[in-house]
């Protein structure tokens, strides 16, 4: 949960141990049944429930592979599984020697096949043997007894206890789902844990929350009912908020004409957010399978100005800045139109005294997709006047709705270039350098690199903190010098608030603690700023309410 200073710690957990891979959670009194707990992340994993959260659970031992149908390799005769020890081609530290990881295989036979064909001892060791699924029952989570969970981890994974307050771990009441289906999220049957329960939910409106009498620290709960409004106009966002209809107001694709405006506004919040927009290039083909013309391309784009424009902070990285103390971020390639020049004249797009010649550029051959929500058309504008302007070459824009636009990302059916952004799901740099531990998912961009992925893991299995770190930025200064991608900005959490509100503050990943929120009476206690909310960033207070 979030407590009252807004940091990460479990709540229902009264203390957690941690020797590795194997945690042992505690329970607090009031929580005491842990099925509930082994129940949800068993669940959230199951395949038919297709969650698109699942992939937070891979930590968990044998999680992923219960989630892709995997195989486990079953020897009838001695009634023992195949194990991982005995087929790696090194040999690598084991951090549960009492609990041996079992061998996994593709639940896929095609995809099976190619895994034995790409270990000889492996495959020869199958045959005669049985493939048995993966169950639910496998996952490395259990409950001990009413009080204590145990779950097991497949490497230490220093960051796994930061993903607990994400919602796919949110405890679920099993006899609720399994009494109403697919129904159990309506208002009149749904069973929360929280400080609020919900009261009604009218779709595409508002969502109303009171406080819950049966929460177990009900009496340090500060607000009787909460009202999300689920507006998306900024307009009449701002409308309702200036008529006195709103307390508070959260927008971060606030338009960049009004900032300018309500930013002097002692109710105005905005600080970084754990977050970063960028674009992908598709690696597969066309021009952007050239390494020199995704380089070119980052190098002509000011992203100063970009930043300007969106009062927000450039990047020239994967990570945001400034969100993880200590870590050894490394920088990308800086603004350089000379050098984004001579590097397309090498790629072949030159005249004959060998110089960059923008009539030579395969416009044809390429083009920026982006959806039209939020602010994407205006930072695909952006981008495109600063070709035009630097490179002299018009890269067009192909509007895309929402589904059709992800599809196309996710199956490579781009030519050039995409937006795309990425919000924390926990506070570790893993959480973005993981896009692009798969070719497939969210990564867009078909670039793979085992290298990478061996610097990842290698960082997973280490438990020195710096040491993790320094692995991790390695990874990243990989990524970067490939550039797959290019990094625009750091995202912003902006929002206003009424000085009345207390307790509302911005934080990494906008998640707030509403326990500890309160509308204050008097009026010599309204406050109009925020804390600091990391150590390398100063203080986003803003000016005054006219």
């Amino acid at each position: 949960m979030r407590s009252e200073d807004g940091r990460t710690g479990p709540r229902a957990g009264r203390n957690v141990r941690s020797q590795q891979v194997l945690y042992r959670i505690h329970l607090s009194p009031p929580s005491r049944r842990t099925l509930f707990f082994v129940y949800t992340i068993r669940r959230g994993l199951t395949p038919e429930v297709g969650s698109r959260n699942a992939a937070m659970a891979y930590p968990i031992k044998y999680a992923e592979a219960f989630n892709a149908g995997g195989v486990f390799v079953f020897d009838p005769n001695s009634k023992t599984y195949l194990l991982e020890k005995d087929f790696a081609e090194a040999a690598e530290k084991t951090y549960a020697p009492a609990d041996p990881t079992r061998v996994v295989l593709s639940g896929n036979e095609k995809k099976r096949q190619k895994e034995l064909d790409a270990n000889s001892k492996l495959k020869a060791a199958v045959a005669g043997k049985q493939f048995v699924s993966v169950k639910a029952e496998d996952v490395g989570v259990d409950a001990v007894d009413d009080y204590t969970l145990h779950i097991s981890l497949v490497n230490p994974a220093p960051f796994f206890v930061s993903m607990m307050p994400h919602v796919f771990f949110r405890v679920l009441h099993q006899k609720t789902i399994e009494k109403f289906g697919a129904a159990w999220t309506d208002a009149a049957n749904i069973v929360t844990s929280g400080p609020f329960k919900l009261e009604a939910w009218q779709h595409y409106d508002r969502i109303n929350v009171v406080r819950d009498p049966m929460y177990w620290d009900a009496k340090n709960v500060k607000l009787d009912a909460i009202v999300f409004y689920l507006l998306q106009d900024n307009t009449t966002i701002m409308n309702l908020y200036k008529a006195g209809e709103l307390d508070a107001m959260y927008n971060h694709t606030v338009p960049a004409a009004w900032l300018d405006v309500i930013g002097p506004a002692k109710d105005f919040m905005d600080a970084p957010e754990a977050s970063i927009d960028y674009y992908l290039f598709n690696t597969t083909k066309g021009p952007t399978s050239d390494m020199r013309v995704r380089k070119a391309l980052n190098m002509a784009l000011n992203k100063q100005a970009l930043a300007d424009w969106r009062h927000v902070k450039p990047l020239t990285a994967i990570t945001p800045d400034g969100m993880f103390p200590g870590y050894p971020q490394p920088k990308g390639d800086p603004f350089d139109p000379e050098k984004a020049k001579l590097l397309l004249a090498e790629a072949g797009y030159r005249d004959a005294a060998g110089n960059f010649d923008p009539k030579k550029f395969a416009e044809s051959e390429i083009e920026m997709i982006a959806n039209p929500d939020a602010n994407n058309l205006s930072f695909a504008e952006f981008i495109q006047a600063q070709w035009k302007q630097i490179l002299g070459a018009t890269i067009p824009i192909r509007v895309m709705e929402g589904k059709t636009f992800f599809a196309a990302q996710a199956k490579l059916d781009y030519k050039g270039v995409s937006r795309f952004g990425w919000s924390a799901d926990y506070m570790d740099p893993f959480t973005f350098l993981g896009i692009f531990y798969t070719a497939g998912g969210s990564n867009g961009t078909g670039w793979w690199d085992p290298k990478y992925v061996a610097l990842l893991d290698e960082a997973n299995r280490t438990v020195d903190h710096q040491k993790r770190y320094e692995l991790l930025a390695e990874a990243e200064k990989l990524v970067l010098e490939a550039q797959p991608v290019i990094p625009l900005v750091v995202g912003s959490t902006r929002w206003m608030k009424k000085p009345y509100v207390k307790g509302m503050y911005p934080n990494p990943m906008t998640l707030h603690p509403w326990k500890w929120i309160y509308l204050e009476r008097d009026q010599a206690k309204w406050d109009y700023g925020m804390p600091k909310m990391t150590e390398s960033e100063p203080s986003a207070v803003a000016g005054g309410l006219p």
